[in-house]
């Protein structure tokens, strides 16, 4: 499997492109603030042909460049419906004093075509079957992306960082709800599935249970 990811923008949001092998299919994964160039950088090198955009959650950090690459390559994003509206109004997922003079130049455009998820059954794209779940809790919508096989990986976006659990912010985050999505996610996914979180260094499932102590199998 090819993983390339690198931190994009001023929020150093992780953007994930994915592959079962260079010179064939890939996806890409929360293509933030000006990811679109090193997206393409990546694409050229490995010889990709980028299938579709899966977001993990709608806030602007992860969907910031979403409807540019969508455009350039013509192909859909994949969003659960209940964080759609913030790829044309990225504020309905901010709190109040949030500053808005950093929305300045975010696209506020959907792509031509978008996909709900999860989808009835797993996503097969790049090459590589992946099974799309719902984690409510950082937000209403938030999805993590689980790849099974030899070298299992999951997508956790903000709901699950390395050392700690993500954040819950009015008005669309609920602690208690965001707490149970990574306990499920903790209790079903084997320790060694390798996590690949939206902001700051991978580790794995069995490292980041530990360092957060409570979220017991």
């Amino acid at each position: 499997m090819l993983i390339e990811s690198f931190p994009a923008g001023d929020f150093e949001t992780n953007c994930y492109v994915l592959a079962a092998d260079i010179n064939g299919p890939c996806v890409i994964v929360d293509p933030g603030q000006r990811a679109s160039d090193r997206i393409a950088e990546v694409v050229k090198r490995h010889r990709l042909v980028p299938e579709a955009v899966l977001a993990t959650h709608g806030h602007m950090d992860h969907t910031w460049d979403v409807e540019p690459v969508c455009r350039q390559y013509g192909i859909p994003v994949h969003v659960h419906p209940l964080d759609r509206p913030m790829l044309t109004q990225p504020t309905a997922g901010l709190p109040a004093d949030f500053p808005r003079d950093v929305l300045r130049g975010y696209p506020g455009v959907e792509p031509d075509e978008v996909a709900p998820l999860p989808p009835p059954g797993p996503l097969v794209l790049g090459g590589l079957s992946i099974t799309a779940v719902h984690a409510p809790g950082h937000t209403f919508g938030s999805v993590v992306f689980l790849l099974e096989g030899e070298r299992p990986i999951v997508l956790t976006g903000d709901t699950l960082l390395a050392t700690s659990v993500g954040r819950a912010v009015h008005p669309i985050g609920d602690p208690a709800e965001l707490v149970g999505s990574v306990t499920r996610i903790c209790a079903v996914v084997p320790d060694h599935t390798g996590l690949l979180p939206g902001h700051g260094p991978t580790s794995t499932i069995g490292a980041a249970r530990k360092a957060i102590g409570e979220l017991r199998r």
